[in-house]
């Protein structure tokens, strides 16, 4: 697992094997971001990352200067280890939570400009992840959800997706508010 871009473009991270993730590969990210890079400006960007794991998502998105990534997930490895390394790489922007994502969509009152969600694939309520999202008023106007999704698994429709990619077993759906 790498940053792909920004201040730390090329660091090689290595998450401990014992957590119970399936991060992004390299080359969905570096393909995701390039879709992105015209889209948002980083610098200003509040962003969230639902389903944090490793951080792999909320690292990248420090890396490319984002003003805050709030990382949530309900492992407390999985934090502490992106705790460690955001003190470790100077991530300032990232603050990390520990909270049942479903719950935290549910009561969250902030909105963010970029939200990422990568759930685990079998994950019930996944096909209905994007109308949680809007249904919670967590986009800003002109944001982007993003969330990462088995190939084989249908997103519920919404009428704010844009587009699907897919990158082998895993696809990307992109809603744009």
């Amino acid at each position: 697992m790498r940053i792909i871009g920004g201040r730390l473009g090329g660091i090689r991270l290595n998450p401990p094997t014992n957590l119970p993730v399936r991060p992004t590969t390299d080359l969905a990210k570096e393909a995701l971001f390039n879709i992105l890079q015209h889209k948002i400006d980083w610098a200003d960007a509040q962003c969230l990352d639902l389903f944090c794991g490793t951080g792999n998502i909320s690292f990248e998105l420090a890396s490319r200067g984002a003003a805050e990534v709030d990382a949530v997930d309900i492992h407390s490895k999985c934090l502490f280890y992106v705790k460690d390394m955001a003190k470790k790489y100077d991530f300032s922007a990232i603050n990390t939570r520990k909270a049942d994502v479903f719950k935290f969509v549910a009561s969250c009152k902030k909105q963010y400009d970029f939200i990422f969600a990568d759930p685990p694939y079998d994950v019930a309520q996944l096909p209905q992840l994007a109308h949680l999202v809007m249904d919670n008023n967590l986009l800003k106007e002109g944001g982007i959800l993003v969330v990462e999704h088995p190939s084989t698994r249908k997103m519920q429709e919404h009428a704010t997706l844009v587009e699907t990619r897919k990158y082998g077993y895993s696809s990307f759906s992109i809603y744009e508010l």
